[in-house]
């Protein structure tokens, strides 16, 4: 007999041969392996079955012993089972020799039947199946989802109507029709689901009709993106982010997620690594992630906005296949909040959704995120969207509308804002760019006459400012105090370190304001500004008159 260890030594030209043999042998372990673990859940069902009967509390404590060892014996085989189903499942060639463990009977084994007074427990172990895309806790909800809505879901199906489906109708029941009163699909209402699906369709110019059922609508996009951050990743693991970001992110994944938000930092310094402000390379993504499992993280996924924020920077189509083709060579996921995408005001600047790529370089792991709050300035609709191309996610992230779903009135003003089309593209987006141009105009200028630098882009909310200058040492600290200041004169500015920006000084103005409290508000950071310099030349001459 061969000594397995020799596989490694096998040449690169014989190698893939040997892979495929191999990966058989996988696919027979594994399908050996689930038939094992039915046999042993029967077995400690009839076991406990026996017992069970007699009722005393010395059996009692035997059940609940036999119990725990069903729970060790459970858990391992499903980490082999894990295991197993990783190795036969990577390789695409194996899917047609697998056509009982692609089928949802395999993953889904019917419990065997207990006495009528007995009590169901559930082995908290035993999972309903094993994934390769999902986290360990992904699949927990996924399957929480699958084993506690059944009922529910049929129910959206078939729901009750005085004409088209009166089966549901009797005479004693006080029936109500409508449907925006009731609990809607966790996923969101169908209707509105399908608009949205039009809807990016036609404004990320897919190159296909996008699928209502990939299409899932939560109470705004941070629950989405917390939700995606649940699903796909396990406490303690990380997700890359050119920083600055937008700092509603860190919150989410230290509140809910766990997950930690691992910086690629960008710098403002024009080099020849970088010919324009805070430039996001595959260079530094690939530093970020030696240099995360360094310090040994498990990265799990790469978060983009685009266009970014606080940046402004839309990033061009060969940009994104570049990013999009780094994270698949490192098996990571990709979460693309596209939330600005209809705010870019410049008409020389040309904004490319990642669903308008006809072929994705790791569809599975890609997904993206767009809501109404910016882009149509309603965000106290509480609207967010998640588009995936993988139904798996989808299914995971639907579960989430049990905490964060969006009133039935709400999704019905929003389907019919997204449907009327004719309205966005003759009469919205053109008011609402050509007022952005006024008020972005409006606030470089009066920065330019104050000489302060900032990165200019003609899209977004708001303009990314350089206030070093005015810190005096320049420090996180001195950042701080500044901060301080603008909230004095009752401004609120967001300061770069918020953003996990590695340079202390940067600020965020957000200009979408109409004229006159835009000019207010300038005028009062002019003055805030001035304040502070003259808080330090006194404080610098109290210190000179000490000495």
């Amino acid at each position: 007999m061969s000594n397995p260890l020799d596989d490694d030594l096998t040449p690169c030209n014989q190698k893939s041969d040997m892979d495929f043999r191999d990966r058989g042998t996988y696919a027979q372990l594994l399908e050996l392996m689930l038939n094992l673990q039915q046999t042993i859940g029967d077995h400690f069902v009839k076991l406990t079955t026996r017992q069970w009967q007699a009722q005393s509390p010395e059996e009692a404590n035997r059940i609940q012993v036999v119990r725990e060892q069903e729970d060790v014996i459970n858990h391992t085989v499903c980490q082999v089972i894990s295991l197993l189903w990783t190795e036969a499942a990577a390789d695409q060639r194996l899917h047609e020799s697998l056509p009982s463990l692609n089928s949802p009977e395999i993953w889904k084994k019917s419990p065997s039947p207990r006495q009528p007074d007995q009590q169901v427990w559930q082995s908290s172990f035993q999972p309903s199946f094993v994934s390769h895309i999902l986290s360990n806790r992904g699949v927990d909800i996924s399957d929480f989802y699958q084993s506690h809505f059944q009922d529910y879901d049929a129910y959206q199906q078939d729901k009750y109507h005085e004409e088209k489906n009166p089966l549901l109708c009797q005479n004693d029941m006080n029936c109500i029709e409508e449907d925006l009163l009731q609990y809607s699909d966790w996923r969101g209402h169908p209707l509105l689901r399908e608009e949205v699906a039009r809807f990016l369709t036609y404004y990320c110019r897919a190159p296909t009709r996008l699928d209502p059922e990939n299409v899932v609508v939560l109470n705004g996009c941070c629950s989405i993106f917390s939700a995606l951050l649940m699903v796909l990743g396990n406490p303690g693991e990380a997700f890359l982010v050119p920083t600055p970001f937008y700092g509603g992110f860190t919150f989410v994944s230290h509140l809910y997620a766990k997950v930690e938000l691992f910086p690629v930092h960008l710098e403002s310094e024009i080099t020849e690594e970088n010919s324009e402000p805070f430039q996001l390379t595959v260079d530094k993504l690939e530093k970020a992630l030696l240099e995360a499992r360094q310090k040994e993280k498990k990265v799990r996924g790469l978060v983009l906005t685009n266009p970014q924020n606080p940046l402004g920077i839309v990033y061009s189509q060969d940009s994104l296949m570049e990013y999009l083709e780094f994270a698949k060579r490192h098996h990571l996921h990709v979460i693309i909040d596209e939330i600005y995408m209809l705010s870019v005001f410049d008409e020389s600047i040309k904004f490319h959704s990642v669903l308008s790529i006809e072929r994705l370089p790791d569809p599975d792991r890609t997904h993206v995120i767009w809501g109404t709050s910016k882009d149509f300035g309603i965000s106290g609709f509480r609207f967010g969207a998640l588009y995936t191309h993988n139904k798996e996610v989808a299914s995971a992230v639907s579960i989430f509308g049990y905490l964060h779903g969006i009133s039935g009135i709400t999704q019905y003003k929003l389907r019919r804002l997204l449907q009327d089309r004719e309205w966005i593209d003759a009469v919205y987006l053109p008011a609402n760019h050509s007022r952005l141009r006024t008020a972005h105009k409006y606030v470089t200028k009066k920065l330019r006459a104050l000489e302060i630098p900032f990165v200019n882009h003609g899209c977004g909310l708001y303009v990314w400012v350089n206030l070093q200058s005015y810190l005096k040492p320049c420090t996180f600290a001195e950042e701080r105090a500044l901060h301080r200041r603008f909230l004095d004169n009752k401004l609120m500015l967001s300061r770069g370190k918020s953003y996990m920006c590695k340079e202390p000084g940067w600020f965020r103005i957000i200009f979408a304001e109409n004229y006159v409290p835009l000019k207010l508000a300038m005028h009062r950071f002019k003055h805030a500004l001035e304040e502070h310099n003259y808080d330090w030349m006194v404080k610098e001459l109290e210190d000179a008159m000490k000495e």
